[in-house]
């Protein structure tokens, strides 16, 4: 699944349009729906997504051994 897939599916499940997503975050809903369309969404705008909707973003790498390893932004 795509990025932008996720975006979508998040919004249905937090019944939320992507328009008002796009204005939680500071940004048009055309601008926003046209990123969603070139997959150029940034792992900032992921953050502000998950803190718009009060929720927790993460991105990790999981080893062979089912071990992850937690990137975080600061």
């Amino acid at each position: 699944m795509t990025t932008s897939e996720q975006i979508k599916v998040l919004c249905v499940r937090m019944e939320i349009s992507i328009s008002e997503l796009a204005r939680r975050i500071g940004q048009s809903p055309q601008n926003f729906n046209a990123k969603l369309k070139r997959g150029t969404i940034t792992e900032k705008e992921l953050i502000k997504i998950a803190d718009s909707m009060n929720i927790k973003y993460e991105q990790s790498f999981t080893l062979p051994n089912g071990e992850k390893v937690e990137l975080r932004n600061e």
